[in-house]
């Protein structure tokens, strides 16, 4: 496979060319390096919010690299659309159906319903399991929010560290966030490399579940059997999810037995049911499993791909479609039909959009980083010099993917950014597969993941949640991040030798 050798030399069609270079590999080589060191400084040192400084630093790269000035807006802009046509839908019905799924009570019943199969014995695994399915729609913040009270609740009733219980399932609302679409990092990963969103699904969860059996779950019950850490007082139950009454509806808030008797009559706050839970979580993935395996038996002439069945399939099963008709069942069954008015239904799915503005406009600037990159030759230029040291360019990616990470923090940036210094290194190596692609957004993926230190806000998440020291968060979340990205990259790096 391309993966496995060291990278080729550019391939690129002359139509598809960038413009020839003003300067020579050695200074665009520096200028490249100057801007992630500006980017770096300007978010630790200045704090500077990352958006503004992606696009400040994308300004003065393409000045410095000497892009002709009347060029230089229309780069810019086509970079940051080109990026967010893509990354925006995926994000913002990603964030609607998590939220549906958080405000009606679908996280409780799926790790009350699964502790209740697995037993007391395995309920870290179950909490894991119930994180992982939970993890897929809502984002890894706002998954662990409404977990943890659950969490916590567990852990009151059967003893032990609350380790035990919330890193499997931190680790798993981890793993989902870094590795499968529709998460914002992977999305514009996938989107700036040219892959395959449909076969970055798969591989992230060919990938991802193993990696948090091993790195989450089995690291995590060992480190809680270790690490003594009781459970928080201060957040031993969670609150309403969506004002009023709380969402298991067991609490008939401040309107009396009139409201209560409502309450049970239209079934607002009560819970859905697993079935339906399961439902919701399951269909945009088997939409865009479809997708997927039509596309797979067109190309292998297994069914003719001009047919309108199968056209109509492929379209169904292309990511915004499928989760466009997620959101809309998920209205229905978890909304509408358990008594909410429209009204309120919409404002649920509008209430989601807010939190995730900042991560659809980071990653549209970590898109219009990567295109200032490609414009101003600065790509062919790093694939050069990474061609000299015969690094394998998944091995490249991870490397540089990890070294952002560290530097700044945000597995979302380190994301983006590693994404677009890789990306017109992908483009001038040839022979590389739709499946080498969706692994190298795996590859970048794991290196996002690495060492969450304390410049990463999940450290201080996690930490300060569990009652935490940073000695003792270093020692449990800082080294279980370490080996799911790790392992993340070394799987990937593994089937890139077979497939």
């Amino acid at each position: 496979m391309a993966l496995t050798t060291a990278l080729s030399g550019p391939v690129l069609l002359a139509a598809d060319a960038p413009p020839e270079p003003a300067l020579g590999t050695a200074p665009l080589l520096l200028i490249a390096l100057a801007a992630v060191l500006v980017l770096l400084v300007l978010i630790i040192r200045f704090k500077l919010h990352a958006f503004l400084a992606l696009i400040l630093v994308s300004l003065l790269t393409a000045l410095a690299a000497r892009i002709p000035v009347a060029d230089v807006v229309d780069t810019l802009v086509g970079g940051f659309g080109t990026t967010l046509g893509n990354v925006a839908l995926l994000v913002g019905l990603g964030a609607m159906l998590g939220r549906l799924l958080e405000v009606s009570g679908g996280a409780q019943v799926l790790a009350d319903t699964l502790i209740r199969r697995f037993g007391e014995r395995r309920a870290p695994l179950a909490l894991g399991v119930a994180a992982l399915l939970f993890g897929f729609p809502i984002f890894f913040d706002a998954g662990l929010v409404v977990l943890l009270p659950i969490v916590f609740t567990v852990a009151t009733r059967l003893g032990g560290s609350v380790l035990l219980y919330a890193l499997p399932t931190a680790g798993a609302f981890a793993v989902m966030h870094a590795f499968v679409p529709p998460h914002p990092g992977p999305v514009a990963a996938a989107e700036l490399l040219g892959a395959d969103i449909g076969l970055v699904l798969v591989f992230g969860l060919l990938i991802g579940l193993p990696t948090w059996y091993v790195g989450g779950y089995l690291f995590g019950t060992w480190a809680g059997r270790r690490y003594d850490v009781p459970v928080p007082s201060t957040m031993g139950g969670g609150g309403p999810a969506d004002g009023g009454a709380a969402v298991t509806g067991t609490s008939p808030g401040t309107g009396g037995a009139q409201a209560t008797a409502q309450r049970e009559r239209t079934g607002v706050g009560a819970h859905p049911s697993f079935g339906t839970v399961i439902l919701v979580l399951l269909l945009p993935l088997v939409l865009i499993f479809l997708n997927t395996g039509l596309n797979t038996l067109a190309t292998n002439g297994t069914v003719d791909e001009e047919a309108g069945w199968v056209q109509v399939g492929r379209m169904l099963g292309q990511t915004p479609i499928a989760l466009l008709i997620s959101v809309l069942v998920a209205t229905w069954l978890l909304a509408l039909r358990r008594g909410r008015s429209a009204g309120e239904a919409e404002s649920i799915v509008n209430s989601a959009l807010g939190p995730v503005c900042a991560i659809i406009l980071i990653t549209g600037a970590g898109g219009m980083f990567g295109a200032v990159l490609r414009e101003s030759g600065i790509g062919s230029a790093l694939a050069s010099a990474l061609e000299d040291t015969g690094l394998p360019v998944i091995v490249a990616a991870f490397v540089i993917s990890v070294a952002l990470r560290v530097a700044q923090g945000s597995a979302t940036v380190a994301l983006t950014t590693a994404a677009g210094l890789v990306a017109p290194v992908v483009e001038a190596t040839s022979g590389l597969s739709s499946i080498d692609l969706a692994l190298i957004v795996i590859a970048i993926a794991g290196g996002a993941t690495v060492l969450s230190h304390v410049n990463d806000s999940g450290f201080w998440l996690v930490g300060r949640f569990l009652g935490m020291d940073e000695r003792t968060t270093l020692r449990t979340w800082t080294v279980m991040e370490t080996i799911l990205g790790t392992l993340g990259f070394a799987l990937a790096w593994l089937l890139s030798l077979f497939l």
